[in-house]
């Protein structure tokens, strides 16, 4: 699972995207690089993405968590799930802040777009900002979330990587919830699921 950490550079606020775990590693990371988190997103409500988060704001001041309004229901199952599974999981916070798809989030000089992205789950949210697409489990290098977990719907899926991914900036870097990297362009061309 793929947790980022997007700062800016002028005001060394951060915002984290999908703390999946690893909290004191986390913590560390932001000491080190001298960045003060004022929010946590979850691009979706699935144990994976969100295990990090009570950690975080237990030790974290006046940190705000996002989440899709659509997911929060995935949020509060989040132990059911992770026990099937057979994971550790600490139950998450209520989010802050729940989101519909179309809000900005301002920190220091950076604007980031909530784009809601459904079909992996029904909450489901890519970040943009410029040059850069947070995706969690939509879309994957040559590849796309998986839909058959509670709520997934596969051509609901694709419409939203067609729709709403795919007319981004051919360079824009794609970084997914799991696996390396991409560009919407090289997804466009080679991914076989939007042939």
């Amino acid at each position: 699972m793929n947790c980022y950490i997007v700062g800016c550079s002028d005001s060394h606020e951060c915002l984290i995207v999908d703390p999946g775990g690893h909290g004191e590693r986390i913590v560390r990371t932001l000491e080190s690089l001298d960045l003060h988190p004022i929010a946590l997103i979850d691009t979706h409500g699935h144990f994976d993405h969100i295990g990090g988060n009570a950690y975080l704001i237990a030790h974290m001041d006046s940190l705000r968590l996002y989440l899709h309004a659509d997911d929060l229901q995935y949020l509060r199952n989040a132990r059911e799930h992770a026990d099937y599974w057979g994971m550790s999981f600490e139950e998450s916070p209520e989010p802050t802040d729940l989101l519909g798809g179309g809000e900005e989030i301002e920190m220091g000089s950076l604007r980031f777009e909530i784009i809601h992205t459904p079909g992996h789950s029904p909450g489901g949210i890519s970040i943009y900002i410029p040059g850069h697409v947070f995706t969690g489990d939509a879309l994957f290098e040559g590849s796309i979330g998986r839909t058959d977990l509670p709520g997934g719907d596969y051509n609901l899926l694709l419409s939203s990587i067609r729709e709403k991914l795919l007319i981004l900036p051919g360079d824009t870097i794609v970084h997914p919830g799991h696996g390396p990297e991409s560009t919407i362009d090289t997804e466009r061309r080679s991914n076989p699921f939007l042939q």
